[in-house]
């Protein structure tokens, strides 16, 4: 559907937001745990959390699995062990804030860490996807398919891709050098993985002082992502993406996705670390509903602590919300993420000694991550 009212990506959100957020950027885990006002799926609702949501629609147990079978089917893993639920996925949507729907832990363990592989030793390793890195300094991909590391020679998962960056060592000197010298300093690999990489894009390349999509035909939107994603939401068609990489203490600032031609919904993937969601409408944007705010009048905010398998569909009125992630919950990666990119078990029959050689220096890289995977669709 194109686009209706036009927004200005530049504005900056209303005051009374920009409270909600700094009140929960300042909370503690414990304060987190313990506050009324967030929606917390895996907590438990109270009776007034249950009312402020609503149950639309669910999804599948053999849809779903499909879908992850079929976006595993490269890696030849099945997912069958890995969907102990015998029920259809629940569909939530909040009241205050209509559109908004969640979908707690949609994605099981073996996807989460499929889907956070293909983003960040396929995609990662695409020149065509910029990073934040790329604004000031010369990125070092390889140059083949295949290299000699310390004595070793490593190739890619897949046949045709360029070699993960997370298949160098952390005391590896590759360097990233700066495009300018006597501004920045060279970077090791280290720092740029474990601190210094904030964000990738994916099909269209966002450009984030212009809050605009360039005129250039874009890289192609990763096929099995898109598969998997346009799986659970038919209504959009996924050609951009923003991987946002996240460290406690991050945060990602209140904003609205503006700059997309068309009103198609918004997903959200989270992966690893807990992350406090934070969503509302102005009283501008709720014309014909009566009821006043849950936390502001004349505003509704909504709260919700992700996990990671949690998704995230904004929709309807809230496509073109305020919202931001005030806090990353520091020790709360699950433990089938929390060795990645090393391997998760010991048994090499479950994962391949070469994944345990390639990526043993990294083990835990992701223990104190969060990583989110916001999707959207450009044009009709």
């Amino acid at each position: 559907m194109a686009r209706g009212q036009p927004y200005d990506a530049h504005e900056r959100p209303p005051k009374a937001f920009r409270d909600v957020f700094k009140l929960y950027s300042k909370k503690e885990s414990g304060a987190l745990d313990l506050d009324p006002a967030i929606l917390d799926f895996r907590r438990g609702m109270t009776g007034d959390q249950q009312s402020a949501l609503l149950q639309t629609n669910s999804i599948s147990r053999d849809h779903l699995l499909a879908l992850c079978n079929q976006f595993h089917a490269i890696d030849s893993l099945n997912d069958q062990r890995a969907f102990t639920n015998n029920s259809d996925f629940p569909i939530y949507e909040a009241r205050d804030i209509p559109g908004l729907r969640i979908l707690p832990a949609l994605f099981p363990p073996s996807t989460q860490r499929c889907l956070l592989s293909r983003l960040l030793h396929r995609d990662l390793a695409n020149e065509r996807h910029m990073t934040n890195i790329h604004a000031h300094y010369d990125v070092p991909y390889a140059v083949a398919a295949s290299e000699e590391i310390e004595g070793h020679t490593v190739k890619p998962r897949h046949q045709s891709e360029r070699l993960s960056f997370f298949s160098y060592p952390p005391t590896s000197s590759v360097s990233f050098q700066p495009l300018d010298s006597n501004v920045h300093k060279p970077l090791t690999i280290s720092q740029v993985l474990r601190k210094k990489l904030r964000w990738m894009t994916l099909g269209g390349q966002y450009d984030w002082t212009n809050k605009i999509y360039p005129s250039e035909v874009p890289p192609p939107f990763p096929r099995d992502l898109a598969n998997l994603l346009h799986g659970v939401f038919p209504e959009m068609v996924p050609q951009a993406a923003i991987v946002n990489i996240y460290s406690p203490g991050d945060t990602l600032s209140i904003h609205r996705d503006v700059s997309e031609d068309c009103d198609n919904g918004l997903i959200s993937v989270s992966l690893g670390c807990d992350g406090i969601f934070v969503i509302g409408l102005e009283a501008s944007q709720l014309s014909g509903e009566n009821q006043p705010g849950r936390y502001l009048y004349p505003f509704r905010v909504t709260i919700v602590r992700l996990r990671s398998g949690d998704v995230v569909y904004m929709s309807g009125k809230a496509r073109y919300a305020w919202h931001g992630v005030p806090k990353i919950v520091a020790n709360t990666c699950p433990t089938w993420l929390q060795t990645w990119p090393a391997a998760q078990f010991a048994d090499p029959m479950q994962e391949s000694d070469t994944d345990q050689y390639m990526y043993e220096g990294w083990r835990g890289w992701a223990a104190d991550k969060r990583i989110n995977l916001n999707v959207r669709q450009m044009h009709e």
